[in-house]
């Protein structure tokens, strides 16, 4: 029902563009086969080796969803109408970006997917509680993204995209202290509340500056990309994260082993927040950003829903 209401709002009030320059370029079938195969086969293995699959065929998955991701990389360099152009990385600060993107949606997919398995385990919330708990992220990013937004036109994107990070880092390590005698009111909400702070200050400068460091007419290109990177990081955390901190089989089970995984995954996904903030610092600069989001053509649309980017013309109020 959501989607269908998505749907008929997006056909109703998104006008259409296209780039004139992209109207006859064949899709790149190849390049989508061997992304999905990449993406596959890594995740497969990733997954097998926690348990439940034959080191033969964990070894087979992960030698296959290599060699393709190589062959992709071939492929794409060497096509006419490539699905990933190689040339939009000889942008610094779109590779940047889109490294950031990397590591902080890798930490906001791996301390999501294991925060209610500490709730079911530790405090035994049942899973409709558990997911209700994370509301307050829902919440403050729906209260808050058009104001970062604003903030990010205004001074630039450098601090919300270092402070933001810096804020969910320490949302995440606030969640140290949820275990068997937590609260909801005395832990797991302000944990979740300076979370939720966090990503509403970051999540909407992140797109805005992608979109930036590219040519304008490159920009649905450019968001797809970013789009692409945020979901593959959180596929692959999603994936490996039980691996890395020692959660498998009947340890979902056991509060003490879920406990100690979970405590060992939010130092992991603070680094990750971390070294997002660390991106920004060295590699988002105003000056780099800003010119190119004068040069912006008129936008098309004027309104939005506080959850995407904010407009990329000065003094557009959106």
């Amino acid at each position: 029902p959501l989607a269908a209401v998505v749907l008929a709002v997006a056909l109703r009030y998104v006008p259409e563009s296209r780039d004139p320059d992209a109207a006859d370029t064949p899709f790149d079938r190849l390049g989508a086969v061997l992304a999905a195969l990449c993406l596959a086969g890594v995740s497969y293995a990733l997954i097998g080796a926690s348990g439940g699959v034959p080191a033969g065929g964990t070894a087979i998955a992960a030698a296959a969803g290599v060699g393709a991701g190589v062959a992709f990389v071939l492929v794409e360099r060497h096509r006419s109408a490539p699905m990933l152009p190689p040339h939009l990385f000889r942008s610094r600060l779109f590779s940047a970006a889109n490294g950031m993107t990397l590591c902080l949606y890798a930490g906001i997919g791996g301390i999501l997917f294991l925060l209610p398995v500490q709730l079911q385990t530790a405090l035994g919330y049942d899973a409709l509680q558990a997911g209700v708990a994370t509301l307050p992220i829902t919440v403050l990013m729906l209260l808050l993204s058009a104001r970062s937004g604003d903030l990010a036109r205004r001074v630039g994107p450098t601090l919300p995209l270092v402070a933001g990070p810096l804020v969910a880092a320490a949302g995440v390590l606030l969640m140290l202290r949820i275990g068997p005698d937590s609260s909801y009111a005395g832990e797991v909400l302000p944990a979740v509340g300076v979370l939720g702070l966090g990503m509403a200050g970051f999540v909407a400068p992140l797109t805005a500056t992608v979109l930036a460091s590219v040519e304008p007419r490159h920009a649905g290109l450019a968001s797809g990309v970013n789009n692409t990177a945020a979901r593959v990081a959180q596929l692959l955390v999603v994936a490996a994260l039980p691996l890395a901190v020692g959660l498998s089989g009947e340890a979902y089970t056991r509060p003490e082993s879920v406990n100690a995984s979970f405590h060992r995954a939010a130092y992991g996904c603070a680094a990750l927040f971390v070294l997002g903030a660390a991106l920004a610092a060295l590699f988002v600069r105003p000056k780099a950003v800003r010119p190119r989001i004068a040069e912006a053509p008129h936008p098309q649309c004027r309104s939005h829903l506080g959850v995407n980017a904010p407009a990329l013309e000065p003094g557009d109020g959106g």
